[in-house]
């Protein structure tokens, strides 16, 4: 748990980084880009955890174990 958690932090830091770098690309505006760029990391760090515990959990692609 500890690990995913590390994970969805780091991931989060860098999801910022590259929605503030994009939103000022395409906006020219440092605000605008900071709003959008501190908004939509947050929803998309939830939207991934939720991703992640989904997977975990259905055994999609998973192989089943062979019988002796």
């Amino acid at each position: 748990m500890v690990r995913n958690i590390a994970k969805t932090a780091t991931y989060s830091v860098m999801h910022l980084s590259v929605a503030v770098t994009v939103a000022y690309a395409l906006s020219g505006d440092w605000r605008i880009a900071l709003s959008i760029g501190v908004i939509e990391p947050i929803v998309q760090t939830v939207a991934y955890a939720v991703h992640e515990k989904v997977w975990t959990r259905v055994n999609f692609w998973r192989r089943e174990p062979e019988a002796a």
